[in-house]
């Protein structure tokens, strides 16, 4: 017999056994207790954003003026830029309006159906007269915009009667055709900078020194400016032509008008002969080290 004191125990622990069952008036399914999820690790490790590199640019020069590039050394490879000046000198608003075209987009159609890769060296002022245009380059990836500066006044005396920039405005000029080509839509212009007339002295590197941009030169004349005849425009190209070239010709219609017919010359037969053409970018990377 259990004593009355353990039976009362015995008793309130059964109730408390089936007091969780009685309480909803019929037992219960068990619960299944799920161990807590843990987050996955992600496949790919996170990483921080990848920050652009800045294009490739030659050192400083002697004394810290701008450093001038030409062409690519000539062991690189048979590579050759073709490069375009888009003109328009600040006071030429007046010729503009009047119907005269410096632009030429039958070049650029061109280019684009050739498949060619370009640097394209655009004043300011070229911007502001054909914004679209210049949008269109600055996103396509075929072309790579570099700066020719605002007014295409030249940055010497004496430079193919151009007017001159003093030179306590040199470096704002630069800094001018920068401003204009982002207000047109430009994204991404390079830090390239080719003088007006390709004329340039130690004052003028002196003064847009401060900017770290790599003068563009070159090393054969088209001499595309002014011509009629395609072909020799096309033969003066092709005989000039090294491995790690730059040639300079022109995106101006009034001023160039047989380009696109040159062009259309000259880049199946340097393709023949087994030249790969690339952006200037590509030529300094490799004079810099950077490929």
């Amino acid at each position: 017999m259990i004593p009355p004191v353990r039976r009362l125990a015995a008793l309130l622990a059964v109730g408390a056994a089936l007091a969780p069952l009685t309480a909803c008036g019929a037992p219960q399914e068990p619960r299944t207790v799920r161990p807590p999820v843990q987050a996955r690790p992600s496949a790919v490790p996170t990483r921080p954003s990848a920050v652009p590199s800045r294009p490739p640019t030659l050192a400083p020069g002697p004394a810290g003026l701008t450093p001038v590039f030409r062409n690519a050394p000539r062991t690189a490879g048979k590579t050759v830029a073709l490069t375009f000046d888009a003109d328009m000198t600040a006071d030429q608003g007046a010729r503009a309006a009047a119907g005269e075209r410096f632009d030429n987009p039958g070049l650029i159609a061109a280019l684009r159906a050739l498949n060619v890769p370009a640097t394209v060296f655009m004043t300011g002022r070229w911007a502001e007269e054909y914004p679209d245009q210049a949008r269109s380059l600055g996103h396509d990836p075929r072309f790579e915009i570099a700066n020719h500066s605002y007014s295409h006044y030249a940055f010497t005396d004496d430079c193919y009667g151009l007017p001159t920039v003093p030179e306590d405005r040199m470096r704002a000029d630069v800094e001018r055709a920068y401003t204009a080509f982002r207000k047109a839509g430009v994204p991404d212009a390079m830090p390239y900078f080719r003088f007006p007339g390709g004329c340039y002295d130690r004052r003028a590197l002196r003064a847009v020194s401060g900017l770290g941009v790599t003068a563009v030169q070159w090393d054969v004349v088209s001499g595309d400016a002014f011509a009629t005849d395609a072909d020799a425009v096309a033969r003066q190209v092709l005989e000039g032509v090294e491995p790690g070239s730059v040639v300079v010709m022109h995106c101006t219609r009034s001023a160039a008008p047989t380009t696109e017919r040159a062009v259309r010359t000259v880049v199946p037969e340097l393709r023949r002969r087994g030249y790969r053409f690339v952006k200037v970018s590509e030529l300094i990377g490799a004079a810099s080290g950077r490929r």
